[in-house]
């Protein structure tokens, strides 16, 4: 490769000679796959940049196999001139995310030099430490609503089958959240018990009225009966509640919202935007529904939001169904109950790049600051290997300015941003110390290593499919113990499985069992889990003797790993199992008290546990971690000492 040669030389000559004999070249790559005119800016010889750009046939669009730009390369270089020529006349982004969400920025801030990011914040307006990444709420945290009252902001987010339901979550900053309570936390109130994966409590909306919360959401049931959808309200006047039995509001429809105004109490829900009135406690319909406006796409109109703003009523709405072609579009009118005009820059946010990290954007609700600036909380997926979505639909956060002529849109029409400047409002970190509420039961504020002892009780991101039986999951001064389900994990009737988010594409986790005297079919371990559908766990077992195991549960298929036979007499001792993720890949490791650590299997790719994995059910969750027991007809404790879940960034 001749071109290659003198660009490593750094020959501007040659590689003018090379191009004008080959001027396809260009097109080439390294033998690590990086395209010619990407290698070219790391190389950091500017001349020949400069030429490549002026003269070749190199598009600036070029990017790599992890979607770097030539930015990106140009930031490794550290060549302050290369940069700032490529950012101010070829227009390239110092905030465009590759693949892994690796911005030009990060770039420069990780081998910490000094004047390429003070150039990039002159750029930007902001340091490195001022800007935020998206998304803002990792891992499964979809259809996202949220509410400002005074200084503090809350956000409710879809909780489909798992218990407690919908959780309520706090922030004074808009970037750092923490679970505060859930709008559900009766196990007779929840009715998740006969549930198929993907029903549940689907998006809900908080929304504050005379210093009472309301919160709604769609009930999904499974498409079983003749009436499969059902909208319950509930209000608490705390926003970590607890809050009242949810009311029954028997109209058909998903993604409800109410819209408070003089004293009068609006739920709005799809298709389209329909509208109809709620009682003064909004536990009661009293007009029928009618619709306002149908969507500017009109594909799977949904996820309807109103604001009042200088005369207009905004209605914000998702479009475009929850995958590739996801999107926010907004309408506006002087009265209420309309006419509605789109508007003219529809759609107000969507994700263009197919090959983007964030993807699929959309069902978004604004909300504006103290200091009176606008943002949008939307839903986003991030995506790995042939578009596997394995953390479910995130929260995502971008700014909303308001055009000349009175339209709101999102990150200035460019999409779903990767690393934005912070809003204008005052640091804030969840609390780092446990605290104890009311009832007793005491949680730890969110960090990167979560560790749930008895010390820590049950934290606020442990869930579990449906809900749990009575005295099912107990933390003692031993650790936690989970009474065994009569049922498998394939199985819907599944109990006491207890899970938490997978908040990275690369984590650990590990787990300490006690040994139990088990009976013939009979099992405990760590899982990663989906629903009842897919999952994969590492499990002790007991047939003709104890043994460990890897098994994989993908739709109608079981797929047994090797058996490790443990020693007859291992009852009682602690055992330790661990699993190991990068991105699709699983590895199973375990332990036996003071012996080496042994491989159980690898998994190269465990795509069923995304909601692309396969097609079966409603897979709009994303993948968890956590711990399990299966009894059968006999009775089974498990003891576990201690629950470890750590992202690897």
């Amino acid at each position: 490769m001749g071109l290659l040669r003198e660009l490593e030389q750094k020959n501007l000559d040659g590689v003018i000679r090379e191009l004008t004999e080959n001027p396809t070249c260009i097109d080439d790559t390294t033998e690590k796959g990086v395209p010619l005119a990407l290698y070219a800016a790391e190389l950091g010889d500017f001349p020949i940049v400069k030429y490549i750009v002026e003269y070749s046939r190199a598009s600036m669009n070029t990017m790599d196999e992890d979607h770097r730009t030539i930015l990106h390369y140009a930031a490794k270089s550290g060549n302050l001139e290369m940069n700032r020529y490529l950012v101010e006349k070829v227009g390239m982004d110092i905030t465009a995310g590759d693949r892994w969400c690796v911005t030009p920025y990060q770039i420069a801030y990780e081998r910490k030099d000094e004047k390429l990011l003070s150039y990039y914040k002159e750029r930007i307006g902001a340091s490195y430490e001022e800007m935020y990444h998206n998304p803002i709420r990792r891992g499964m945290f979809p259809d996202p609503s949220i509410v400002r009252v005074g200084e503090d902001y809350y956000m409710v987010n879809s909780s489909f089958i798992f218990f407690p339901c919908i959780p309520i979550s706090h922030s004074k900053d808009l970037i750092h959240w923490e679970i505060i309570g859930h709008a559900i936390t009766d196990p007779q109130w929840a009715a998740l018990d006969e549930l198929e994966g993907g029903r549940g409590y689907w998006a809900p909306d908080i929304s504050y009225d005379n210093g009472k919360f309301y919160v709604t959401a769609t009930y999904r049931l499974n498409d079983t009966g003749t009436v499969y959808r059902k909208q319950i309200v509930v209000s608490s006047d705390r926003p970590e509640g607890p809050y009242s039995k949810p009311a029954v509001i028997d109209e058909d429809g998903i993604d409800p919202s109410i819209f408070h105004e003089n004293g009068r109490h609006y739920m709005l829900l799809n298709r389209g935007a329909r509208i109809l009135e709620l009682n003064d406690d909004c536990t009661k319909q009293i007009s029928e529904a009618k619709l306002l406006y149908y969507g500017d796409q009109k594909r799977a109109p949904e996820g309807p939001h109103l604001l009042k703003k200088d005369g207009y009523y905004y209605l914000f709405l998702a479009e475009g169904g929850t995958g590739a072609g996801h999107r926010i579009s907004v309408a506006r009118s002087k009265t209420l109950m309309g006419n509605y005009e789109p508007c003219p820059y529809n759609p107000i946010m969507r994700q263009m790049d197919e090959g983007a990290a964030i993807r699929r954007c959309g069902h978004g609700k604004p909300v504006c600051t103290q200091n009176g600036e606008w943002y949008m909380v939307y839903l986003c997926g991030r995506m790995i290997g042939d578009g596997y979505s394995m953390l479910g639909r995130e929260t995502a956060l971008d700014p909303v300015s308001w055009t000349a002529d009175g339209w709101p849109v999102v990150n200035g029409l460019k999409g779903p941003s990767v690393l934005q400047k912070k809003p204008d409002l005052p640091e804030w970190l969840p609390k780092e110390t446990a605290s104890v509420s009311e009832d007793g039961i005491r949680s730890v504020a969110a960090d990167a290593e979560q560790t749930v002892t008895a010390a820590a009780g049950w934290d606020k991101k442990w869930m579990t499919p449906r809900v749990p039986e009575p005295e099912g999951i107990l933390f003692l001064p031993s650790g936690i113990r989970i009474k065994g389900s009569r049922f498998p994990l394939k199985d819907v009737a599944a109990r006491n499985i207890l899970l938490q988010r997978q908040t990275s594409f690369c984590f650990r986790a590990e787990t300490g069992l006690f040994i139990p005297k088990l009976a013939d079919g009979q099992e405990a371990g760590l899982t990663c889990y989906y629903d009842e559908n897919t999952w994969v766990c590492l499990a002790l077992c007991k047939a003709d003797g104890y043994y460990i195991q890897a098994k994989e549960h993908i739709g109608e298929k079981d797929i047994l790993h090797e058996k490790y036979m443990l020693s007859d007499d291992c009852a009682g001792k602690k055992i330790t199992l661990k699993v190991k993720t990068e991105y699709l890949r699983r590895l199973f490791t375990f332990c036996v008290e003071g012996q080496e650590e042994t491989a159980a299997a690898e998994l190269p790719d465990v795509f069923y546990l995304c909601d692309e994995g396969i097609r079966m059910g409603k897979r709009f969750t994303g993948a968890m971690t956590g711990i399990y027991a299966v009894a059968g007809e006999q009775k089974l404790y498990a003891d576990f000492s201690h629950f470890i879940y750590q992202d690897i960034e």
